[in-house]
């Protein structure tokens, strides 16, 4: 992997200008690789210059530069690194002239081949972000040197080719041959294609073509789909136009849902890839809809912020993710039909910032510049920070500024640097002149600052008054006197604006909480905190961060508490229910509550709870992490009781066929929370949830996987499933369920298909045979379970230098994948100390050794869980 760093980035900026890619590519020469020629118009700013251009080829046939044939024998060194350098230039215009053989890749990365299980076809699209570009094409692969792209293609004629600009046959159609319409100035990391026989649904809209495309396996439920899906994009195409003074920047808009897909979706300029589970095959709920939305409309933001005006480096990837996140909720709740977007992001998605912000790993919304020091640096920070926090920390200052002011600024940002890059700067100086105010100043103490700030409230009532002082404590300490540290190393204080809700019990149905009134305050990160008096009686829950404008942790006092434990799922509204299962989540990580309170909690009020997202959200916290992490082996079959036990009444209240998604919430839930084989088998020999759903593809194969981990299904059922269900969904349950069953046997053979290159030694590389990036996923998450403690008790040495090993061979997304997914289940510290010593190996892949402090880190948090549960 070609590692380019932001120095040599800053130089080559300087010395070059890069006008025009012109790319050929020739998909028809087997099934290994392609042919790749690229010639690429740029201009020197200065005389003998010397600079490089990326390229990992898998066979450099011809470089010429300016009609000059380049001496390649001399190169090859420096071709190992993936650079072809480029010596002595002269001032003026240039163009070079590539031709290579370049690989394809199994992994999600460069240019990704898939040969569908379903029926034998072969789909092609690439992914060139961050820095992947040059597994495709020769590039001057940095966001700063944008360029024109003009891509041709020759395919296999039955083929269907996409691009970043409308594609056309051109020539005799057996020929294959395709010509896109040349882009406006790109970034390298975002020239896209997608190639093979995708099945088509096509649209116009605004006097532009839309088209969705899948592989025709898929056909039937894209087809289903695709009037929601059209619906989707042109409510958010058309807030987009109403809020943006700049229109759409590209020719048209296509959408594709390809396979084997890394991450959920890519902002490819007129032509976004998603992962194509987002084309459902079987039942969902509407929360997975509403997700699949906002997506959709996430991706089109960054048709502005990210595509018309990109970041100059890889430190300001905030601006793109932090935006499109902030903005994919906001319009969706705007434009759609999903009006309680935001509850959905407090309860799934922001924790996903809380939760990075309290690692050692944590760093700033908008990182220092000398943080980022090269892309393997930067390729970690698209992570809870960047997307979360960011957009947390947008909506608090959209609450700050107001929207009108905060678009005027977002207007003046994009007509300032239209198909140019900008800076964190530029940014705020685009705010600053909107709003008049110290924008610079709120960014500094938000966006330049790690960790989370603690509101705690202390009420105390006197009488007809009551007060209660908010107490404001800087850093996020986390509960184990850990703090978040600032850019100086000390903590930090934010200013916050925030909304507080008094409520009381409802006379008549005291398991109902009534609003008596919302109070807006600020509190301004200097003061340790601020109080607030009020006339009449206090109320029985007071709320912070009502609405869930700020990014903080919120503390209940003792009364309120005892409020919500009795009426919780009597607050009137999802957004302020979302805020208190976020608090009573964090309350159980930090210590402060018991893991048996939380599921109470939600054996209380899950079952009368309305909004999908909530129940989603509270039932995986309770069965991924205080089931299996906070509560110790013993009470675990208690906490999958009582889990099961939730799902059982919320079955109950779904038996009249109302709430099909909290039904189908419930079944998934309950699969994953059996400890008993019997109720799970006559499911899937009647093919049916009593009462429903009828079981489709998605739920078989969950079954089938917990039954192989409880030992009640053998090779010959999971055999029998596929043989029933062939298509790729099929292939991965396959592996999860062939990795999850408890027989040593199982176990090794999973790990040699897993790690056995890698422990073999093998060189770098993706050999024929070798897992894909999902059937890896699929593996390792059937591999690791709390039931087989015994029989995986000697894989944990043995996981941290396999993965480190399968990382280097495989490349960055594997070694997430591995780590991610794959990190041993076992809470002890001995695993706690292998995985120490093995962030202390200075080979380790920095995506790997991210991820892995990451899981350590957790894993000494709920340790620490657990040692204060025992005290």
């Amino acid at each position: 992997m070609s590692v380019l760093t932001r120095e040599e980035a800053q130089i080559r900026a300087r010395l070059i200008e890069v006008h025009r890619y012109t790319i050929d590519l020739d998909l028809t020469r087997g099934e290994e690789l392609f042919g790749s020629t690229t010639t690429i118009r740029f201009r020197a700013r200065e005389a003998g210059a010397d600079t490089f251009v990326e390229l990992q080829p898998a066979a450099l046939h011809r470089a010429v530069l300016d009609g000059r044939e380049l001496d390649l024998t001399g190169a090859a060194g420096a071709l190992a690194d993936g650079r072809l350098p480029l010596t002595a230039l002269t001032e003026g215009e240039h163009e070079l002239r590539v031709e290579a053989d370049m690989r394809y890749s199994h992994t999600g990365e460069g240019m990704h081949r898939f040969t569908d299980p379903a029926d034998g076809e072969t789909y092609l699209y690439t992914m060139c972000c961050m820095s992947d570009a040059n597994d495709v094409f020769a590039a001057f692969d940095q966001p700063d040197l944008k360029a024109v792209f003009d891509v041709r293609v020759t395919a296999p004629p039955q083929w269907t080719v996409l691009g970043n600009g409308i594609a056309t046959r051109v020539g005799a159609p057996e020929e294959g041959r395709w010509q896109l319409a040349p882009t406006p100035p790109i970034s390298t990391y975002l020239m896209a294609l997608a190639a093979g026989p995708y099945h088509s649904v096509r649209t116009e809209h605004a006097g532009l073509p839309f088209g969705l495309h899948v592989r025709r396996s898929l056909a039937p439920y894209l087809e289903a789909d695709a009037e929601e899906l059209f619906d989707i994009t042109r409510r958010c195409f058309d807030r987009y136009h109403e809020i943006f003074q700049e229109p759409y920047p590209f020719d048209s808009y296509d959408q594709a849902f390809v396979p084997e897909f890394n991450s959920g979706a890519m902002e490819n300029p007129g032509l976004v890839t998603f992962r194509d589970e987002f084309v459902f095959r079987s039942a969902v709920t509407d929360a997975e809809r509403q997700t699949r939305a906002m997506v959709i409309a996430h991706e089109m933001a960054h048709m502005w912020f990210g595509d018309l005006v990109t970041m100059k480096w890889w430190d300001d990837i905030w601006l793109n993710e932090s935006f499109a996140e902030y903005m994919g909720y906001q319009i969706l709740t705007e434009s759609t039909r999903y009006t309680d977007t935001w509850a959905d992001f407090g309860v799934r998605r922001k924790n996903w910032g809380y939760d990075a912000d309290q690692r050692p790993s944590t760093h700033p919304v908008a990182p220092a510049p000398e943080l980022v020091p090269d892309t393997a640096a930067a390729r970690l920070n698209f992570d809870g920070i960047s997307y979360a926090k960011g957009a947390s920390a947008l909506r608090q200052l959209v609450t700050w500024l107001g929207e009108k002011t905060f678009l005027d600024g977002i207007n003046d940002h994009f007509a300032r640097h239209r198909f140019g890059n900008a800076t964190l700067a530029d940014f705020i100086d685009s705010l600053a002149r909107s709003s008049g105010r110290d924008v610079h100043a709120w960014a500094d103490r938000w966006l330049r600052t790690t960790g989370v700030d603690t509101l705690t409230p202390a009420i105390t009532a006197n009488g007809d008054r009551w007060s209660v002082e908010i107490r404001h404590q800087g850093g996020g300490t986390d509960g184990a006197g850990q703090d978040g540290a600032g850019s100086d190393g000390g903590p930090t204080s934010r200013p916050h604006r925030i909304a507080i809700g008094l409520y009381d019990h409802a006379p008549a149905a005291p398991h109902q909480l009534v609003l008596r009134r919302r109070v807006e305050a600020e509190l301004d990160g200097v003061e340790p905190g601020l109080t607030l008096s009020f006339t009449g009686p206090r109320p029985d829950l007071l709320l912070l961060n009502d609405g869930d404008f700020t990014y903080a942790k919120i503390r209940l006092d003792p009364g309120s508490w005892k409020a919500v434990v009795r009426a919780l799922s009597g607050l009137p509204d999802a957004v302020s229910r979302a805020v208190v299962w976020n608090t009573a989540r964090d309350m159980v990580r930090d210590g402060d509550l018991p893991p048996a309170d939380y599921l109470e909690a939600a054996r209380a009020h899950l079952p009368h709870e309305t909004d999908i997202a909530i129940v989603q959200g509270v039932l995986a916290f309770a069965r991924t992490q205080i089931a299996d992490r906070y509560l110790p082996a013993d009470q675990r079959p208690a906490a999958l009781a009582t889990i099961s036990a939730t799902c059982r009444d919320l079955l109950r209240r779904t038996e009249d066929g109302s709430g099909p998604g909290l039904r189908l919430a419930a079944v998934r839930t309950f699969i994953g929370s059996a400890t008993a084989p019997a109720e799970l088998s006559d499911w899937l020999d009647g093919d049916t949830v009593p009462g429903g759903p009828v079981l489709d593809p998605e739920l078989r194969w969950q079954i089938l996987g917990r039954l192989a981990v409880l030992g009640a299904v053998g090779p010959a059922d999971i055999d029998a499933e596929l043989a029933r269900d062939s298509s790729a969904t099929g292939q991965e349950g396959a592996a999860r369920c062939r990795a999850a069953l408890p027989d040593a046997a199982a176990k090794e053979a999973a790990w040699q298909a897993l790690f056995g290159a890698a422990e073999d030694g093998r060189g770098a590389g993706t050999e024929p045979g070798e897992l894909s990036n999902y059937l890896v996923t699929a593996t390792v998450t059937g591999f690791w379970q709390p039931e087989h403690h015994d029989v995986l008790a000697d894989y944990v040495p043995r996981y941290f230098p396999a993965a480190t090993a399968l990382g280097a061979r495989r490349g960055p997304a594997i070694a997430d994948t591995v780590a991610r997914f794959g990190f041993p289940s076992t809470v002890d510290a001995e695993t706690l100390r292998l995985g120490e010593e093995c962030l202390a190996d200075p080979d380790a892949l920095p995506a790997l050794r991210r991820r892995l402090a990451d899981q350590i880190d957790d894993l000494r948090r709920a340790l620490r869980v657990r040692e204060k549960r025992e005290a």
